[in-house]
């Protein structure tokens, strides 16, 4: 797991299928350090973002459960409406989001919707937060770019067998 120092906090992130998962129990660290999991539930029970997020799935995965989605949509913003990362994840078949429970357990999102989840938390810890991730691919395309510009060339001509 790659780190990345956004605000004197550690965010871990991890590629998979050159797509960026960026950990959203880190970035909940930032408003509340005990508490991850009720900021992370909190955000998700918004219309808002389950409108977002439902979108996004709805792009991105075609095994995606519109028809649950639909439910959630219509519960969300009610009082008594909760909805976890897990619930989420096993209702409506998602990839944008996965969560790991137990004493360690974290939440990670796809890099669109955890820059959603920071502007949440903070307008501040999201500019922060894209800059360092755009700052890191940035890195990895030049490191690409050394990489194939000195790629050791063999000229066949000039090898001479004997």
């Amino acid at each position: 797991m790659a780190r990345i120092n956004v605000l004197d906090k550690d965010v871990a992130f991890y590629s998979k299928n050159d797509e960026d998962y960026i950990s959203l129990t880190d970035i909940a660290r930032y408003k509340d350090e005990r508490r991850t999991d009720y900021l992370i539930s909190n955000w998700l029970r918004n219309r808002n973002t389950i409108e977002f997020i439902g979108l996004w799935e709805t792009i991105n995965n075609p095994d995606f459960n519109p028809i649950e989605f639909d439910g959630f949509r219509k519960r969300s913003g009610l009082n008594n409406f909760i909805l976890t990362a897990r619930q989420w994840i096993e209702k409506t078949n998602s990839i944008g989001i996965n969560s790991k429970s137990g004493r360690y357990g974290e939440t990670y999102a796809h890099k669109d919707i955890a820059f959603e989840f920071a502007s949440w938390i903070s307008v501040e810890f999201k500019l922060n937060d894209i800059a360092k991730v755009l700052e890191v691919d940035r890195i990895e395309e030049q490191d690409d770019a050394i990489a194939i510009i000195y790629r050791p060339v063999i000229d066949t001509e000039m090898i001479v067998t004997a």
